[in-house]
């Protein structure tokens, strides 16, 4: 997914070189799929003036983890970004603030802690911008330069050869020789018809979908839906063409953990469980969108489609021994490899609940992934786990927890859930206050950034900062589907949100513990509308209905 080094020469088979950078222009129609062709200028929002509107956390037992919420903010709203001139962007956007180009994974997790903040701040529409770059086959580049609006160069299949990885599948010790192209070997299908316009590096991660319904769950905003359906379907379609190995799961290469050891038991055509496993969650994300849009046969197709994947994951990419998922190398062979990449088995709701235990057995096992600061992208007793992070040989990265939580919590490992949320949050104020900055990446095992991390990373690094704080500390959670805010209301000192946005709410909340032998919250709510409140408190779950104005509320650990 990253590199420290832009290699803007590219040598084909032929021995051609190729210097095409941003001059490179493709000659077909991109975003037909999408609606949205032009953007209309306005003016960017700006810290000072907005600050006042956002929504401001409550947490008096910890002030450090509410000034770290603060400077999240204060860094994203640095890299709020107008399209640039001849771009061909059709929306404003969050940056992702790693180096001249947009990136599709960022962009998505970006838009998630945005949320929070919409309609005041360009998040979900960060994505028109790849929707209205998108190829007629369906591809979606995962970088595209900033300036432009031109898929990275070095991701461009110029060649129009079959799909290939220009850089391959690095081992331990081959991550800087720039000449690594390898072709993917189909083996048990026929290859496609039609080249790719793309190259293998520039299509991973395909999570999308799962942005657009995060941004649905909090927001309730549904005009979105209709609109990405198409770009949505077509994108998934094109992955399918191209990715898809003849054994019926997935391929990927280096760009999915740059780094990582696993990287060369992928080469020439393995199939990875994160991509495996991301293209069941995008065929179940297509069905519940298409559930919400009235196509209840497309829905049922996605549905049987997310079954069918998630059987022949757990079919051939479990290790009954192990008890754990691993990649498989072209041969079908199990890699030997223990990394963060089986943990989207849960948020693609692969794994049985047996399985699922398996998996948060590991998440616990202290030789594994339950270090100090969990959970790494490789496990502890794996050959170049790094303590200090090595970036994919143990870091702890901001996207990568968020789906490791939300995978938890789809099987109702909700309190452990929370734990390690509040562990990384910990972690990144701590290092906050250290350095007086957020950063990209985190170490494992030592209070510090990962090594190497790039500074003022807000970027996808404000989710811990923000998501976290609101929804795990403080224990928010909207879901805007059933108009309804759930509050896992944790004892301990005054906590709330002013301010706090769902649904198209602005509400303000304080929960103040009681005096007295029995435990007890009461609640003040300031509210433009209604909704139901659902709290959770001491084992006790009381639902209120909310009309409007200012309520006060009282809850007990025994009634």
């Amino acid at each position: 997914m990253r590199y420290n080094v832009i290699i803007p020469i590219v040598l084909c088979a032929q021995g051609i070189v190729l210097l095409h950078g941003a001059q490179a222009q493709q000659k077909e129609i991109q975003g037909r799929f999408f609606a949205k062709k032009a953007y209309t200028p306005a003016p960017l929002p700006k810290y000072a003036e907005v600050k006042s509107e956002l929504p401001s956390p409550i947490y008096d037992d910890n002030p450090l983890w509410v000034k770290t919420y603060w400077k999240a903010w204060e860094l994203g709203f640095r890299h709020f970004q107008e399209p640039a001139p001849q771009s061909g962007f059709v929306s404003q956007f969050i940056d992702a603030a790693f180096n001249q180009n947009i990136f599709l994974w960022d962009s998505c997790f970006m838009t998630m802690f945005c949320n929070y903040a919409y309609p005041l701040v360009p998040g979900i529409s960060t994505l028109d911008n790849f929707y209205a770059k998108q190829h007629e086959d369906g591809e979606i580049s995962r970088e595209i330069v900033r300036a432009t609006g031109v898929d990275f160069d070095a991701w461009i299949n110029h060649e129009n050869a079959p799909l290939f990885s220009r850089w391959g599948w690095p081992d331990l010790n081959d991550s800087s020789n720039p000449d690594r192209r390898t072709a993917v070997t189909y083996k048990g299908r026929t290859p496609p018809s039609v080249n790719p316009k793309l190259t293998l590096d520039a299509l991973d991660h395909p999570i999308l979908a799962w942005a657009e319904l995060e941004h649905y769950r909090i927001t309730g905003d549904s005009s979105r839906l209709p609109e990405v359906w198409a770009p949505l379907t077509h994108y998934y379609g094109s992955l399918q063409t191209y990715l898809k190995q003849g054994n019926g799961l997935y391929v990927t290469d280096w760009a999915s953990m740059d780094n990582s050891p696993r990287n060369a038991y992928l080469k020439g055509g393995g199939t990875g469980i994160d991509i495996s496993a991301e293209m069941a969650l995008f065929a179940r994300q297509l069905a519940d969108i298409a559930q919400i849009l009235g196509k209840s046969e497309e829905a049922r197709q996605y549905s049987a489609q997310a079954d069918e994947l998630a059987k022949l994951i757990n079919d051939r990419m479990w290790d009954q021994q192990r008890k754990f998922y691993f990649d498989l190398t072209l041969d079908g062979k199990l890699a030997p490899v223990m990394t963060i990449a089986a943990y989207w088995t849960l948020l693609a709701n692969v794994a049985s609940p047996a399985q699922a235990a398996a998996l948060v057995a590991e998440l616990k096992n202290p030789d594994t992934f339950g270090r100090t600061n969990p959970v790494p992208t490789l496990a502890a007793n794996q050959e170049g786990y790094e303590p200090g992070g090595g970036y994919w040989r143990g870091s702890v990265w901001a996207p990568t927890e968020t789906m490791v939580l939300r995978g938890l919590e789809n099987y109702g490992y909700n309190d452990f859930a929370r734990d390690i949320a509040l562990k990384h949050l910990d972690m990144v104020a701590r290092v906050f206050e250290k350095t007086g900055t957020i950063w990209e990446n985190y170490a494992p095992d030592v209070l510090q950034p990962g090594k190497p991390a790039a500074a003022d990373f807000v970027g996808w690094s404000g989710i811990a900062p923000i998501i976290y704080l609101l929804e795990y500390a403080i224990g928010l959670k909207a879901d805007s589907l059933h108009n309804r805010l759930d509050w896992q209301l944790q004892p301990g000192g005054r906590r709330g949100c002013e301010r706090f946005r769902f649904n198209g709410h602005v509400v303000s909340l304080v929960a103040e513990p009681q005096p007295g032998a029995v435990k007890g919250e009461r609640i003040t709510m300031q509210s433009d509308g209604p909704f139901e409140l659902r709290v959770r408190f001491a084992g006790v779950e009381k639902q209120f209905s909310i009309t409007g104005g200012k309520q006060d509320f009282e809850v007990y650990a025994n009634k």
